[in-house]
C-alpha cells in the first residue's frame, strides 16, 4: 500500500460529544480534486465509543475498493487532536489518482486509551485528477456498488464483564517489537551508556531478523503510531570546584604583558 504525506491539515472549529460520522463530502458527490482544496467535516455517529473518549486521530484520503488490498491512501496532514475541532482541509494533488465515479472515500483512525477505531466516509468522486490507479486499485473500484464506504473497524478493548481489559501501558513496552500486532506499537526506553567499558568483544544486542523485499503492492499497514517509553533516569551537575591552571609564561605572554598599562 502506498502512503504519502500530501495534505496540510487545518483544524477549524471546536467539536461537540460516539465515534466519527463524516458529514462532508456527501455521499455520491462530485467535487473538485486536482489542485483544489478538499474540506472535510464530521460529527458524532451515535455509536460507542464517543468522540469525547478519543484523544488524537489520523485522517486519510483513500481510493479503491472495500478490500484493503485494493486501496491506496494519502495522509491529510499529521496527527490531529479532537479537542481542536471537527473539520480539516488540504490541497489535493492531481497526480494522486485517476478519475473514477465514487472511487474515493475518507478514513479516520481515532485513538483512545483502550485502542483505536477506524471510520470510513461514504464514497465520492474527484474531478481534475490526472494520475492513474495501480491495477489492483482500479480493479477494486470496478467492484464497488453504491456509495457506502468500507465497514468500521473497532479495535477498542471491551471493558464489559468477563472481557479482558487493555494491556497496561508499562506491560506493552515489554513485548518484543516484532511480536506486537496492535495498531499502536510500543518501543522500550532508550538505553543509557554505562560508566565503564567492560566488554572485551563486540556482540549483537538483539537477534538477527530476515528481510523480504516486496515485489508487489503490500497490504495496508495496521500500525498507526509508535509510542516510546519515557525516560525515567535523571542527571545532576555542579560547578567545577577545581582551581584554574596558571597561564603559560611563554614569549608571547611576556610581550603582551608590556602593554597592560
Amino acid at each position: 500500500m502506498l502512503v504519502t504525506s500530501l495534505f496540510l491539515l487545518t483544524a477549524l472549529v471546536p467539536f461537540a460529544i460516539a465515534d466519527v460520522q463524516f458529514t462532508s463530502p456527501a455521499a455520491g458527490n462530485s467535487i473538485p480534486g486536482g489542485g483544489k482544496t478538499l474540506s472535510v467535516t464530521w460529527k458524532e455517529s451515535g455509536d460507542d465509543p464517543p468522540i469525547s473518549s478519543f484523544t488524537t486521530y489520523t485522517l486519510f484520503l483513500c481510493a479503491g475498493g472495500d478490500d484493503p488490498d485494493s486501496q491506496i491512501q494519502v495522509a491529510i496532514g499529521g496527527q490531529g487532536t479532537f479537542s481542536l475541532g471537527n473539520a480539516a482541509s488540504g490541497p489535493v494533488a492531481a497526480g494522486f489518482g485517476g478519475t473514477a465515479t465514487n472511487g474515493y472515500f475518507l478514513k479516520i483512525i481515532s485513538t483512545t486509551a483502550g485502542g483505536t477505531v477506524t471510520n470510513y466516509s461514504p464514497r465520492f468522486s474527484l474531478t481534475g485528477m490526472t494520475g492513474s490507479f495501480p491495477p489492483n486499485v482500479a480493479a477494486g473500484i470496478k467492484k464497488v456498488k453504491g456509495t457506502t464506504g468500507p465497514s468500521t473497524e473497532n479495535n477498542v478493548a471491551d471493558s464489559g464483564a468477563g472481557a479482558p481489559g487493555p494491556i497496561a501501558p508499562d506491560a506493552s513496552y515489554d513485548i518484543p517489537f516484532l511480536s506486537q500486532t496492535g495498531t499502536i506499537m510500543y518501543a522500550p526506553m532508550q538505553g543509557r551508556p554505562g560508566t565503564k567499558i567492560t566488554a572485551k568483544a563486540a556482540s549483537a544486542a538483539y537477534p538477527t531478523s530476515s528481510v523480504k523485499i516486496a515485489s508487489t503492492f503490500l497490504p495496508p499497514p495496521k500500525q498507526v503510531t509508535t509510542h516510546t517509553l519515557s525516560m525515567t533516569a535523571s542527571t545532576s551537575s555542579h560547578e567545577n570546584t577545581a582551581s584554574p591552571a596558571a597561564q603559560p609564561l611563554d614569549d608571547m605572554q611576556k610581550y603582551l604583558a608590556r602593554w597592560r598599562d
